[in-house]
């Protein structure tokens, strides 16, 4: 089932996701309909709280980069549950990121380039792996999104403050998208 996409600010994009375990109801379903929300929207990761559920869960299919400059993505396709990202190192670098709460919005975000990262697979299978490069940025990106944190925090206040009309234009769904989404300024869902 495709699943509703909530845009920037939806306040469960602020909050804390909370851990789930093997017994969390329907599992298999949701991740069923995350994935195909995210392939539908053309991304390559959602995490839960971008569709209106505040748990530690998000999915990642990087393989579509591999097209572009990216080969260390080809095959990569992951369900990360109740993650814990506990180090970040080496170079600062800035890339130009886009988010599908943030419907046509692109801007540069600073990230380490390296990571650690323990979480449970789709079977509760404990990992603990380090990943660098554009795999480490596209799962700093979701793991953001299960600790409350927004592409909006991570730009300057003077981006923020440059960006505030199209910001609220994305909060009242005044822009053009493909796919479902909630927009809190607006008081019906646009499919």
């Amino acid at each position: 089932m495709l699943l509703p996409i909530v845009a920037y600010p939806h306040p469960v994009l602020k909050k804390v996701s909370v851990e789930i375990g093997p017994g969390y109801q329907e599992l298999e379903q949701f991740l069923a309909d995350l994935w195909e929300t995210m392939y539908l929207a053309d991304g390559v990761g959602l995490a839960a709280p971008q569709v209106n559920r505040s748990i530690r869960i998000f999915v990642i299919d990087a393989s579509v980069l591999s097209q572009h400059r990216h080969p260390e993505t080809a095959g990569f396709r992951k369900t990360f549950i109740n993650a814990k990202l506990y180090k970040e190192e080496g170079a600062e670098e800035i890339h130009n990121e886009g988010c599908l709460s943030f419907p046509g919005l692109h801007e540069d975000i600073l990230r380490k380039s390296v990571i650690h990262i323990r979480y449970l697979d789709e079977h509760f299978q404990e990992h603990d792996e380090q990943y660098n490069g554009i795999l480490a940025r596209i799962i700093q990106h979701e793991y953001d999104h299960i600790e409350g944190i927004t592409m909006a925090d991570r730009i300057t206040p003077l981006k923020k403050m440059l960006l505030k009309r199209r910001l609220k234009e994305i909060a009242e769904g005044k822009v053009e998208v493909h796919y479902k989404m909630i927009f809190p300024g607006e008081k019906r869902r646009r499919t």
